[in-house]
């Protein structure tokens, strides 16, 4: 049993380090200048997404809103749409589990504005509900008609959010057991990287601020 389990341990370690190096870094890039804009703009962002992908978008609210502060400078406008349980269960019971982040978004979402959809399988694969991840399809459907902007986090190839999205970013795994919980794992380490990318970008706009971590 120990051997097994440290031979699963070398290789959850190995594949994660061969996929990192396999994110194209322009991306990434384009995923930040995307948002360095949003925030000149004083645009809305909105985020969102499924299962450990909801605890993801509200992880990646929370680091947009706070983490990206540069002095007494604009902050991000950032909505995380799994967070209002009440709502949620009141769409999904009068419209469905399909509506609960189109309806959210149909008051807010203007031209400009920018929605963060993070899906493991980008909307392709089913299970016993039927096609996943159509709730996040509705919703970034409603952004390309308002003229918002898409960055779509997704792994397996992107799926239909890769081909609605401005800017994908793709964890390239096909394959299970491993494939969900390093395409989690990796969105994760994504949005981290890419809101300490945006307080050094937004530092160097602000009035001589350094874009710095504290400590760094």
């Amino acid at each position: 049993m120990g051997n097994e389990i440290q031979s699963h341990i070398q290789n959850y370690f190995s594949t994660l380090v061969e996929l990192v190096g396999q994110i194209p870094k322009q991306d990434i890039e384009k995923t930040v200048e995307l948002l360095f804009d949003a925030w000149k703009r004083d645009a809305q962002v909105f985020i969102m997404g499924n299962g450990g992908s909801a605890s993801t978008a509200t992880h990646f609210a929370c680091d947009l809103s706070k983490t990206t502060i540069v002095g007494d400078g604009r902050r991000f406008k950032v909505m995380a749409l799994v967070d209002n349980i009440p709502l949620v269960s009141a769409w999904t019971n009068d419209s469905g589990f399909g509506s609960i982040f189109e309806e959210q978004l149909k008051p807010w979402l203007r031209e400009g504005d920018v929605v963060i959809s993070i899906s493991v399988h980008g909307g392709s694969g089913e299970g016993e509900a039927g096609p996943w991840s159509q709730n996040l399809i509705r919703a970034v459907r409603l952004a390309r008609e308002r003229r918002a902007q898409v960055i779509a986090f997704s792994g397996f190839g992107g799926g239909a959010l890769k081909e609605l999205a401005d800017v994908s970013l793709v964890v390239p795994i096909d394959r299970e057991p491993l494939g969900t919980p390093l395409v989690e794992s990796l969105h994760a380490v994504l949005q981290h990287l890419v809101c300490s990318a945006l307080r050094l970008r937004i530092g160097r706009e602000t009035e001589g601020e350094k874009g710095d971590f504290p400590g760094s």
